[in-house]
């Protein structure tokens, strides 16, 4: 990583689990930290509201004692379905290290939208995932949906160009597009992550054209 210029932007795998404590994942933190991550992303699959916000206090304790801030991803069928849940947990924690990571699937499929976005303290934001998709669901599985199948920025419906004209400009971007039934079909990783890339750059010269809301 360090003779070819690479960082990683955001470690993901914190999942707060049913019956599982999170300390136990110590090792993988320090092992992010030494790889020099910058943020990790956690969610919760424990059904237990008040015990996921104590496990994500703790990951983001821990991980801020290694050099690095906490995200959380809110998603309909998780724990922390939404923006409004999301921003509560955030409240609750009540950590400026611990903020809102943005997929803008997820916000989108969980009724909300660049209003509710702009109204938000820019501070609170933390990382942006991008991604397409129809506004209705494709799949009838939304996890299979979400982890497998979405699509390349400005081939979907998602209002991709109004979400990101509301969000910080100075944060990292990540892009979060499974392509499977391309894969299935024999499409090579270069050729799916490298349209990926050239549609991103390309909302991204389109919204440099524009200026950065107040």
């Amino acid at each position: 990583m360090r003779d070819r210029d690479v960082s990683i932007s955001l470690g993901e795998g914190m999942v707060v689990h049913e019956g599982a404590d999170i300390q136990d994942r110590v090792g993988d933190l320090e092992i992010m930290a030494e790889l020099g991550v910058r943020r990790i992303n956690t969610v919760s699959l424990d059904p237990d509201l008040a015990r996921s916000i104590d496990q994500f206090g703790i990951v983001a304790q821990t991980a801020a004692s290694l050099g690095m801030e906490t995200t959380v991803e809110a998603s309909p069928g998780l724990t922390v379905p939404d923006l409004p849940s999301a921003l509560d947990v955030i409240r609750q924690v009540g950590r400026p290290d611990f903020r809102l990571l943005v997929d803008t699937m997820h916000i989108v499929r969980s009724g909300s939208g660049p209003d509710d976005l702009a109204r938000l303290d820019p501070g609170v934001i933390g990382y942006i995932q991008l991604s397409d998709a129809p506004l209705a669901p494709a799949i009838p599985h939304y996890m299979e949906e979400a982890m497998l199948e979405r699509m390349v920025p400005g081939t979907g419906e998602l209002p991709l160009l109004d979400l990101l004209e509301v969000l910080p400009r100075d944060l990292v971007i990540g892009l979060e597009i499974p392509l499977r039934a391309e894969a299935m079909t024999g499409v090579g990783p270069h050729e799916r992550v490298g349209r990926c890339v050239d549609a991103a750059r390309g909302l991204l010269a389109r919204l440099a054209d524009q200026p950065a809301q107040a």
